[in-house]
């Protein structure tokens, strides 16, 4: 019985991981798109969310059954709980995504970004892209030594978010309040994605250590949708 419990517990190692490479697909792909003013790359990236939810649903559900009939405890208890945390997590970084993509489709045919924030957009998806691969790995290794990666990526999703403002806010904007508002919006959401991605890599640490400092309390609601 111990060995098909361990088992089940790797599967949910391996959804967790499996939903970090989704997410990865479609942030990379959404970035693709708002730069582009590609609506079928965004319409793909919006259907393809369907996939991360229904990964995180069975995920929880493996979760929960073990829950019931293994009573784990000590650090299989907290692996088991904290797997359900995290699935929440990078579901929501799947939402952002997605997010991103409704903001093409919605100024379609018109490109969304405009031509001098081309290049601060190709950061931000760049970052966040290596900011949910390094998730992954640290979820899939157990390696809670990693989350300073984790942070250290985040500050500069938070320095890029920040030179956002700055441009939209500046004298010398020339774009309209409309396309503010998007911008805005726009680096918003990649900052969430990494704030959910520090929130993930700080989960595995509490897996591993039982140590509570430090674990965030990411609010869903801070998302801007």
């Amino acid at each position: 019985m111990r060995e098909v419990f361990h088992g089940d517990l790797d599967q949910v190692t391996s959804d967790l991981v499996e939903m970090c490479a989704l997410v990865r697909t479609a942030v990379e792909r959404a970035t693709q798109a708002i730069l582009d003013a590609d609506v079928q790359v965004a319409e793909q990236v919006i259907a393809d969310d369907h996939t991360i939810d229904q990964t995180r649903h069975e995920l929880d559900a493996l979760a929960i059954d073990l829950l019931a009939r293994q009573a784990p405890v000590a650090t299989d208890l907290r692996r088991v709980v904290t797997a359900m945390r995290m699935s929440g997590e990078i579901e929501r970084m799947g939402d952002l995504a997605r997010h991103v993509a409704k903001l093409t489709r919605l100024r379609y045919p018109e490109p969304a970004v405009p031509d001098e924030l081309r290049d601060l957009i190709t950061r931000m998806g760049d970052v966040a892209n290596r900011i949910v691969a390094k998730a992954g790995v640290v979820v899939a290794e157990h390696d809670g030594l990693e989350v300073h990666e984790v942070e250290l990526i985040d500050d500069e999703l938070d320095a890029l978010h920040r030179e956002m403002y700055t441009r939209i806010t500046s004298e010398s904007w020339t774009y309209g309040p409309g396309t503010a508002v998007d911008m805005a919006l726009l680096g918003r959401y990649y900052e969430r994605f990494g704030d959910h991605a520090v929130s993930v890599a700080r989960r595995v640490n509490y897996m591993v250590t039982g140590e509570l400092d430090g674990l965030p309390d990411v609010d869903e609601r801070d998302d801007i949708i």
